[in-house]
């Protein structure tokens, strides 16, 4: 993947909360923060380079990404973080006000039709089965009518954090899915199971807020 576009616009964005995240979540001081950040964003582009180029219509190009981003900080952490240290760097990193902002306008969004017809359009690409990095999922609305349930039997996190030996903090970016839902205002998000947990899936459900 090239490093251009959406991993530089994602780097941009991003970079600085995830630098200062260093300080006002795991402590570190300015100076070392700002060495971490440094290098990081060397490892964040070796990261991207390798990885294969996603398919037009691949709505997961962004998990990917971001999922690098956390990776790249936390292989030049000097002192790896606790998976509940992780977890709150990782949401604290990610809500800026550009995030916050986006997460209302999905909200609005959530459960129209084009966001359902998008939804069903990604469960019959199964992206994951040429690129492992990518996700498949199914597509299940709930009986009555209160929401819908995205189910994933494969996960580019998983693959990528397992590449990383950074595999204990797949959990870390999947809580941030409880965050950015309540963010957007529409959904109440359940879920029972996860691939990093030995699941038989990841179930991402969404149910319509009364």
């Amino acid at each position: 993947m090239k490093t251009i576009g959406m991993p530089a616009g994602m780097w941009l964005l991003f970079a600085g909360s995830f630098r200062k995240q260093l300080t006002e979540t795991l402590g570190y001081d300015v100076v070392r923060a700002r060495e971490i950040a440094s290098k990081a964003k060397r490892e964040y582009k070796r990261i991207i380079r390798a990885l294969p180029v996603f398919e037009r219509g691949d709505r997961f190009k962004m998990n990917i990404v971001s999922c690098a981003m956390l990776g790249a900080f936390l292989l030049e952490m000097p002192v790896k973080p606790t998976v509940g240290q992780a977890t709150d760097y990782y949401r604290e990193a990610m809500t800026t006000v550009a995030m916050k902002a986006f997460c209302r306008m999905g909200g609005k969004r959530k459960f129209t039709r084009k966001d359902i017809d998008g939804m069903k359009k990604t469960a019959t690409l199964n992206a994951a089965d040429r690129n492992p990095y990518s996700w498949n999922m199914t597509f299940h609305p709930y009986p009555d009518g209160s929401g819908y349930e995205a189910r994933f039997t494969k996960c580019g996190i998983c693959a990528l954090m397992k590449e990383l030996g950074l595999f204990e903090y797949v959990p870390a970016m999947c809580r941030l899915d409880y965050t950015m839902s309540a963010l957007g205002g529409a959904s109440d998000f359940v879920r029972e199971y996860t691939l990093a947990s030995g699941g038989p899936y990841c179930d991402c459900g969404y149910k319509k807020k009364a």
